[in-house]
This record gives structure tokens, C-alpha cells and sequence, in this order.
């Protein structure tokens, strides 16, 4: 069949990229070629000159002839000979070699491939901006069966070839990049079920009941609402109800709705789009997109200002929302997990939080309690506490903990709950030698001290309750936020939380510094 140059590089090109796999594009590739020249096999090969090795790309061979090519073979070393003749022929620019017969084969190339000795080959040298990349051999069973001009044909589609090599190369190593990240993943997730989904401390004890609504909140795919003070593990909870659910291969997307300022919480939550305001210099996804088919967690969801309370009723209910700046209605599958300290129903009363989105996350309420009154959780949790610091720091040896030091940690009120807990462990680790654990003070605030305590003749609010507990610590720490042994420390809280915390609930250091003097 006569066909042009042009017609035929046309034609190659379109089936050497016809698939990403690169053994059913060389396949069809095989196909055209052999209504032009003689072809019973080709063998596409990328070349690896720092690790001195061809590597076997695709081999092929038309139905009923007989196999050329061990496809057994995944890499052929290659010596100093070979590369010398690699870099001879691409600086002579002889990308295009014909072998009709084995005497006519160079040594170094039949040393490589010993099976071309018994058919006639045309070989080409793959190159992309000068760098050889590998190899196309194309080869029929005889002997004389190639001229100069299938060779000149065939070197016509050198180029597209290379460019074809080049792609299944990075192909592969994407796909295995994708499964390594896929195994990762699949590891990471076993991980995180095992601390904190099958594995919550106190799950047979304090935390029974909880745990036993979570197995029966987690198969919905309704909101949940975690209540408790701060410290009592939350999030913690929370990451075991996503485990548990039919959700637990999506995202778990996390946000501190009290950490957020309030002219950034939409763009957090709903994205912006480029230009949507000063210093958006791009598109960005917000929680709910990044969450899609999977949970986002709400912490502190009473921190919500009004406006934002109204946008997420409309995803609840209508699973739609828009991004700052933009005009386009986007779709979320998210099932959403709110948790907060603060007393919701008494906000309600106030005002201060909207009455259909209290009933639209009150659906399934979960309430979790405070350390002093699951004091038997105690010893679990400081065991799983000094075991995993320990690793993180590389200690030589798990330190012991005493009797007598269980018991004063079980006598202790805990106003920071399980997060105080888990930093005192902290310290302790940090201030013993050997294998004893040394608890440092706790403070006056014990079991045994309630006692004494009158009742107080008025309950206080939640938030003055917060804010004199945060003026109790305050004044601890000599009027120092951030750093170890920091206000921010012993509360388990990041110090811009604090401050913030701190400027809404009116609470100055004035008289933590006074009580220095």
C-alpha cells in the first residue's frame, strides 16, 4: 500500500496515543504498522542511564507468530560498551538502525537482546531534547525482510514514540504513587480507628453509656451534638462516631468556630472565590467542600455569630451554599458533628442562638461527663497518657506511677478534665528521672474539699462560670498566657483562643497581676 510520510506519522501518532495504556496503544500501533512493513513484534523500552539498566515498557507481537521477546524479563543491565554506543550513534544522529541478519548486530545490543539474532529488526533511539530515553524495536521473523526505506518510514515517528514513552513512564509512576497513597491511607485509617474509635478510654466504664450511643448515632446520617465542659474529649467522640459510620472512608474535616474571627468565618466555612475581598488572591475551598461525602466537626458551635448560624441552618437543611464572592450554588454531602460547653438551650432563651438550628442539631444529643465524675477512668487514661508521651519523647523506659499518686489524682476536682489530665501527665514526664513518675501539685481544688464549699445561693451562667475559672488560672499563672506551665497551657487551649475567649468574656489580667504584688 503506498501511503505519504505524512499520512503515516499521522497515523502512527493517533495510535501510539490512542490509551494511557501504553501495551493497548503499542498494540494498535502494531497493527497500522504492519500494512507498511514487515512486523511481527515490537518491543518499547525505556532506558535508565544512571542506573545503568533498559527497562521493559511494553513488548507485543501480532496473533499466530512466534514470541521474540522474554516478557519475563522487568530489567536489562547494561555495560559501559552499550552506553558508549548509545551516545556514539545519538552524537553521529543515527537514530535509525537496521539488522537483517545476526552478524550485522553489534555486540553490546546483541549481548542485551540475544533473541534479534534470529529475525530482522529496525531499531530506533527514543530521545526527548537531546536525552536518550529508550528504545522501539520492531522486528519480523527472517532474515532481509527491512529496507532503507522502512527504516527511513519509521523514523518518521520517532519523535511521537519518544513523547509516547516519556508518558507511560510517569504514568506508571503516578499509578504507583496513587497506590502507595491509596495503602497509606487504608493504614492511617486502621490507625486512627484503633486509638480513637475502638479504643476510647473509659469506653467500659465512664464512658459506657456515651459509647453506647455512639454505635447508635453513628449508622445515621443525621446531626449529632456532643455536649460537655471543656477538656471532657469531644473531638475525640466525635472522630468515633465517623469511624463508626458508613462515612469513615471520607474526610473528617475539624474546625474551632471559637479560634475564627468572625469576618473570616464564612470564607472558612463556604470558601471565597478569587478577588472576593482584600488578599483573596485565589479560589479557595471552605470546610463544607473539603468535607463532601464525608463529616465536618463543628467545635464550639455556640461561637457562631448570627449570620453564620443562619448560612449553616440553609446547608443542614438544604445541603446548598455559595462561596464569598461567588454566584454559583454548590452541593455538600456532609454530615455535620456540633459539640459545645455552653448551655444552647439557655442561649435560645437569650436570644443569642437560633431556635431551628438548635432543633435541627439537636437531633441526636450526646452528653459526655466531666473527669471528677468518671474518677475510675482515671488510671486508664494516665497509663494510655504516660505510654504514648513516652514514645513521643523516646524515653529509654516507661516510667511507674505509684498507688499513692493514683490515689491523689483521683481525689482531684480536674476543672480542665481529661485535657488537664493529659498535660500534668505531660509534665510529670518532663520533670521525672528513672522509672518513678513524679505527679507535680495539683492544687487545693480536691474531692474532699467540696465538702466545705457552701452551696452558693445563686447558679452562675455558664459564661461567668468559664470566666472565673479562666481568672482561677489566670491567677496561677501570674497573668501568663502562652508558653509551658502558660494560662493557654493548663487549659489545653491555643493563647490567640484565650485572648480571645478572654476580650469576650471581659476577663483582664489586672488581677492576676495584682495578686503579685
Amino acid at each position: 500500500m503506498k501511503i505519504t510520510e505524512r499520512e503515516f506519522f499521522k497515523e502512527v501518532t493517533l495510535r501510539i496515543s490512542s490509551s494511557l495504556d501504553i501495551e493497548e496503544a503499542l498494540t494498535s500501533t502494531l497493527d497500522c504498522l504492519r500494512q507498511f512493513v514487515p512486523a511481527d513484534a515490537m518491543g518499547l523500552h525505556y532506558f535508565d542511564a544512571e542506573r545503568r539498566c533498559i527497562y521493559p515498557v511494553a513488548l507485543v507481537a501480532w496473533e499466530g507468530s512466534v514470541s521474540l521477546w522474554d516478557e519475563s524479563t522487568s530489567e536489562i543491565p547494561v555495560d559501559d560498551e552499550f552506553l558508549r554506543l548509545v551516545q556514539e550513534r545519538e552524537a553521529k544522529r543515527l537514530p535509525v538502525d537496521v539488522f537483517n541478519r545476526a552478524e550485522s548486530l553489534p555486540e553490546p545490543i546483541l549481548r542485551c537482546f540475544p533473541q534479534l539474532a534470529s529475525c530482522s529488526t529496525i531499531g530506533l533511539t527514543l530521545n526527548i531534547k537531546g536525552e536518550p530515553v529508550g528504545g522501539l524495536s520492531v522486528s519480523a521473523e527472517g532474515r532481509d525482510r527491512y529496507t532503507e526505506a522502512h527504516a527511513a518510514l519509521l523514523g518518521s515517528v520517532r519523535d511521537p514514540i519518544a513523547l509516547a514513552t516519556s508518558n507511560a513512564r510517569r504514568y506508571a509512576e503516578l499509578e504507583h504513587l496513587k497506590d502507595l497513597l491509596a495503602e497509606d491511607n487504608r493504614a492511617l485509617s486502621k490507625d486512627i480507628a484503633r486509638i480513637t474509635g475502638t479504643e476510647v478510654i473509659g469506653a467500659d466504664f465512664g464512658l459506657r453509656e456515651v459509647m453506647e450511643m455512639v454505635r447508635r448515632v453513628a449508622p445515621s446520617l443525621s446531626p449529632a451534638l456532643l455536649l460537655g465542659e471543656t477538656g471532657t474529649g469531644k473531638e475525640v467522640v466525635a472522630t468515633a462516631i465517623h469511624m463508626a459510620s458508613p462515612r469513615r472512608d471520607g474526610p473528617m474535616i475539624r474546625m474551632q468556630c471559637g479560634a475564627i474571627p468572625e469576618t473570616l468565618l464564612d470564607s472558612e466555612l463556604f470558601g471565597h472565590e478569587k478577588g472576593a475581598f482584600t488578599g483573596a488572591s485565589e479560589r479557595k475551598r471552605g470546610r463544607f467542600e473539603r468535607a463532601d461525602g464525608g463529616t465536618l466537626f463543628l467545635d464550639e458551635i455556640g461561637e457562631l455569630s448570627p449570620e453564620a448560624q443562619v448560612k449553616l441552618l440553609r446547608v443542614l437543611q438544604e445541603k446548598q451554599f455559595e462561596r464569598v464572592g461567588g454566584t454559583q450554588t454548590l452541593t455538600a454531602n456532609v454530615r455535620v458533628i456540633a459539640a459545645t460547653h455552653r448551655d444552647l438551650e439557655q442561649m435560645v432563651r437569650n436570644g443569642r442562638f437560633r431556635e431551628d438550628l438548635w432543633y435541627r442539631l439537636n437531633v441526636l444529643p450526646i452528653r459526655i461527663p466531666p473527669l471528677r465524675l468518671r474518677r475510675d477512668d482515671i488510671p486508664s487514661l494516665v497509663q494510655h497518657f504516660v505510654e504514648r508521651k513516652a514514645q513521643e519523647m523516646n524515653l529509654a523506659e516507661i516510667p511507674r506511677i505509684s498507688t499513692e499518686s493514683f490515689a491523689r489524682l483521683k481525689d482531684y476536682d480536674w476543672p480542665g478534665n481529661v485535657r488537664e489530665l493529659q498535660n500534668v501527665v505531660e509534665r510529670a514526664l518532663i520533670l521525672s528521672r528513672g522509672d518513678r513518675l513524679i505527679i507535680p501539685a495539683l492544687g487545693s481544688r480536691t474531692a474532699g474539699s467540696r465538702a466545705t464549699v457552701e452551696t452558693p445561693t445563686t447558679i452562675p451562667t455558664m459564661d461567668e462560670a468559664i470566666a472565673d475559672h479562666i481568672r482561677l488560672v489566670l491567677e496561677h499563672t501570674g497573668g501568663r498566657i502562652a508558653g509551658r506551665g502558660g494560662a493557654a497551657d493548663l487549659l489545653g487551649m491555643h493563647p490567640s483562643t484565650l485572648r480571645f475567649r478572654m476580650k469576650k468574656l471581659g476577663v483582664g489580667l489586672s488581677h492576676a497581676r495584682r495578686s503579685l504584688a
